[in-house]
């Protein structure tokens, strides 16, 4: 038998009345009496509207008080989640790219909580320059002169070519106009810097009378651009750093390149594929280099140029550095993190990203076979479990092409029909800490090349 609306509306408590229950005087004390009635309210409004549509009152609706808490769960979750990152992309940009070291979440956490010395030269009183402790260090780990610190590498490239270029001709090769994430182009770059491109070589091949021939009264900046999320292969040309440098020299124009996703380290050294470092590329003469803090540095997300000390000088008095500057906390977390530089031996362990870039298959075999018998119960009644080889990538635009060999739970469906993988994969994504994986071959592969916590994927899966 139906309640006429009336009588449900009569059943729903005042504000007043809720807010002195003991359960909800707890919340107020917790979160305050102005967002706790906020969310009250929003509560009334939806059980006004279930009677209005249902003519019944929503089964929340017999305790409050846990509706309240269940509330107050959803808004105060932060958007930025935790997750299970198994996507088998070590540095995925949607998933915040690097894992920050210890030492760098203990400098960061410091530098919140307490004013710091970020402009401050303790020895005259006055104010000094933000970025000279970190300007130092890279100088000792690059041999550069100087160093300047931005918010990202994209940034560190907007900085430079309107420093150095404003008005004036910038040279590339037509095969390095790149496209990053977010459809950022080089091209469009230049652009918004004031900068004119002049396009030299062909897609697959520049020499270098390509770029000599292009030099004229407007050329202000001759340029490489590491195409690191992309590569050409076959009947290909082009230019080195070292050749470009002299000829930079000899016309007296200034040489850059903008590595995205440049390495402090020899990667081959660690059985990885090798990647263009900046000292190397400073030594070889070119006069700036960018590259990110975020990628294969493993820090937090900077863009950092380094090279001739006058050059970066003419990048800090430009009005753009102080709309692109970092902030104490990335400052504290940039420095931490170089400073396990200066300890190579215990780079692989203490650096996260170094870590899961060098963790061998065998492991994650041995990871993969122990997870399967724990997890195989809870799903063997829909799905196959296996434990397979499979090939995880760097990420964020690094070396594209390479592939690290890796292991992976893998998922099939019995009945074979896709959506049950889809619907997995949205389970899996919903939960507190969601899981995310990928789908391919009729299978959902949970590459566990970046998981280190075993046991708290079982729980979040069993769950």
């Amino acid at each position: 038998m139906s309640i006429e609306p009336h009588l449900l509306y009569s059943q729903l408590p005042a504000i007043d009345r809720l807010l002195r229950e003991p359960a909800i005087e707890s919340l107020v004390v917790q979160y305050g009496q102005t967002l706790v009635g906020k969310l009250l309210r929003q509560l009334q409004v939806q059980a006004r509207e279930a009677i209005k549509r249902y003519q019944r009152l929503p089964e929340w609706c017999g305790d409050w008080p846990q509706a309240l808490k269940n509330l107050l769960a959803r808004q105060q979750r932060s958007a930025l989640q935790p997750v299970f990152n198994l996507s088998g992309t070590v540095l995925h940009t949607n998933l915040g790219r690097a894992l920050l070291a210890q030492p760098a979440m203990v400098a960061a956490t410091s530098a919140m909580g307490t004013a710091v010395t970020l402009e401050y030269d303790l020895d005259g009183a006055e104010r000094g320059h933000r970025d000279q402790a970190i300007a130092d260090l890279l100088c000792q780990l690059t041999g550069a002169e100087d160093a300047c610190i931005v918010n990202n590498n994209a940034a560190a490239v907007l900085l430079m070519l309107a420093a150095i270029a404003p008005g004036k001709q910038v040279v590339v090769s037509r095969g390095e106009l790149v496209e990053i994430g977010g459809a950022f182009r080089i091209p469009d770059v230049m652009r918004q810097a004031g900068c004119q491109l002049v396009e030299v070589g062909t897609t697959n091949r520049t020499h270098l009378k390509d770029y000599r021939n292009a030099i004229g009264e407007q050329t202000a900046l001759l340029m490489k651009v590491h195409t690191s999320n992309y590569s050409i292969q076959g009947f290909t040309a082009a230019v080195n750093e070292a050749e470009l440098a002299l000829l930079g020299a000899e016309r007296g124009i200034p040489t850059a390149t903008d590595l995205g996703s440049g390495s402090l380290i020899d990667m081959a050294q660690y059985g990885l594929p090798a990647e263009p470092m900046p000292q190397r590329l400073l030594a070889a003469g070119v006069d700036l280099v960018t590259f990110s803090g975020d990628k294969l540095l493993g820090g937090p997300q900077a863009g950092i140029i380094v090279g001739k000390k006058a050059l970066i000088g003419h990048l800090q008095q430009h009005p753009l550095k102080r709309a692109l500057r970092v902030g104490k906390i990335t400052l504290a977390a940039l420095e931490a993190t170089l400073r396990l530089y200066q300890q190579p031996e215990l780079l692989a362990e203490q650096l996260p990203t170094l870590r899961l870039l060098t963790r061998p298959q065998w492991a994650i075999q041995q990871a993969a076979e122990r997870l399967l018998p724990a997890l195989a119960p809870q799903f063997s009644e829909d799905f196959q479990l296996r434990a397979e080889p499979c090939w995880s990538q760097i990420g964020s635009g690094s070396l594209p092409i390479d592939r690290l060999p890796s292991y992976a739970l893998t998922f099939t469906p019995i009945d074979g029909r896709g959506a049950a993988l889809e619907a997995l994969a949205e389970r899996w994504r919903g939960l507190p800490q969601p899981v995310i994986g990928r789908i391919s071959g009729g299978r959902l592969w949970l590459d566990l090349r970046c998981l280190e916590q075993e046991s708290a994927l079982i729980k979040a899966l069993s769950a």
